[in-house]
């Protein structure tokens, strides 16, 4: 899984007319929450904060937040608000993720390479771009990758053969197919 590291500071103000101000000087208002933690005001760079993003590009990420005076926190940015006519940040909420527990997670199934059966006349059909992963956050990985060049005409690929690593299960159904080359 992808880790960025993110600098924020508490804020003390809070309203619309606050979060104008905190927007002007280039930072943007965010909030901490999570099932032991109490949702706590932050403010952060909207600047660097927008680089962390473009690296992420909407996957799955822990972020090290390291919040002045209260030490480092693991998260998960949870959602983004984005001004809908220039596309810019307004507001940020992080999720604060336990190490140690599990949770689920929706990880891209990224295909490589040529098919022999494609070759042959047959179409490579994928059928599942993404699967469901359970697991703590460090053990599931950024994508599953599969390497489809040995599928020859009418073989198939199902979720039972993905590699998945070691510390995360897959959700779904095993004989469910990912990638098959069917005639054309």
């Amino acid at each position: 899984m992808i880790q960025i590291d993110v600098t924020a500071q508490v804020r003390d103000s809070s309203g619309k007319g606050a979060a104008r101000t905190l927007r002007r000087d280039g930072r943007i208002p965010a909030v901490l929450y999570g099932p032991k933690t109490k949702p706590v005001s932050l403010t952060v760079d909207t600047h660097s904060f927008t680089k962390s993003l473009l690296g992420l590009q909407r996957r799955n990420a822990i972020v090290a937040l390291t919040i002045e005076g209260d030490g480092l926190k693991n998260v998960m940015v949870k959602d983004i608000q984005v001004d809908p006519v220039t596309n810019a940040l307004k507001h940020a909420d992080f999720y604060e993720l336990d190490l140690n527990n599990e949770y689920t997670y929706t990880v891209p199934v990224l295909y490589s390479g040529k098919a022999k059966g494609v070759d042959s006349g047959g179409e490579l059909e994928i059928y599942v771009h993404t699967v469901r992963l359970k697991g703590k956050p460090l053990s599931v990985p950024d994508a599953i990758e599969v390497d489809v060049t040995r599928l020859q005409l009418e073989e198939e690929i199902t979720m039972a053969q993905l590699a998945v690593p070691e510390g995360a299960t897959l959700l779904g159904e095993p004989d469910s197919v990912c990638v098959a080359v069917v005639p054309a």
